[in-house]
């Protein structure tokens, strides 16, 4: 049976420069509450890369995002955010965009045609087998991705694959294959649409989840985040007051003083043991 990418298929709506603008965002939006269900059909996927995720990065292991396009700048984004919402050190979770960080503002030109780009890319990284990598497309389909994980397996890498396409050249390139059916876009293959919000989706839920398995959350709050600006040094302040019951001035000097919440509580407490 021939591979059919319902993410290419013509939209389900038609003369879109024929719509007011109401129509055309009523409809973009119908469109996107289908994004979260098909997200939740993919949970068990999900939950089991998390889970080993996490048993390789507690050996010291690595995520690695790879992409193309819209797939690749979502990986990257995801990847950036880690280190000030975290206070994980950079080379942790690393995103990679065939064509390089040209590539996240300007196409590069057949980039993502290369089949060995990809695993040069990781080897710059000594890529090694505590670490995974999670191959995105929409398509299911990109070589530069495909090749890599296809590598990757060689080399004994657990592979992940987030894609829009149900037996995807990709889920069988990886070993945990994560398909989102959104069904067709609204702009007929325009892919950085629902398929694009469902790759931040879970995005959002391997790494948030792994972090807190992690323990860089207590309770509900990123105790170990880079306090990179005011707004973010008076959150943190803010959990001192709540977890040590001290005035916000005393909090704020502790907070500065030793740059994270987690490591501030910790020092009060010592001190005050």
């Amino acid at each position: 049976m021939a591979f059919v990418k319902i993410s290419e298929q013509p939209s389900l709506y038609n003369d879109l420069e024929k719509k007011s603008v109401l129509e055309l965002l009523t409809d973009i939006n119908n469109e996107d509450k289908k994004v979260a269900l098909a997200v939740e059909k993919a949970i068990p996927q999900i939950e089991k890369l998390v889970t080993e995720i996490v048993k390789r990065m507690k050996r010291g292991g690595r995520i690695f995002y790879m992409g193309a396009g819209t797939s690749g700048r979502l990986g990257v984004l995801d990847a950036s955010e880690i280190p000030p919402t975290y206070g994980m050190d950079p080379s942790w979770v690393i995103g990679l965009i065939a064509g390089g960080d040209t590539a996240l503002r300007n196409p590069v030109e057949n980039a993502e045609d290369d089949t060995e780009q990809g695993w040069k890319d990781l080897q710059e990284f000594n890529i090694n087998d505590k670490d995974t990598v999670i191959g995105i497309a929409a398509s299911g389909t990109t070589p530069y991705v495909i090749g890599a994980l296809n590598t990757c397996r060689e080399h004994g890498i657990l592979t992940a694959a987030i894609t829009s396409n149900p037996d995807a050249p990709i889920s069988q390139a990886a070993d945990i294959a994560i398909e989102m059916v959104v069904g067709p876009e609204y702009v007929t293959g325009s892919s950085r649409m629902k398929s694009g919000t469902g790759q931040k989706m879970i995005c959002n839920m391997i790494t948030t989840s792994v972090m807190i398995q992690m323990g860089r959350v207590k309770g509900n709050k990123m105790v170990n985040m880079q306090l990179s600006n005011a707004k973010l040094v008076d959150r943190g302040t803010r959990m001192v007051v709540e977890e040590l019951g001290l005035p916000y001035d005393e909090a704020k000097r502790l907070l500065l003083l030793h740059g994270e919440v987690k490591r501030a509580c910790d020092a009060y407490r010592a001190e005050n043991a």
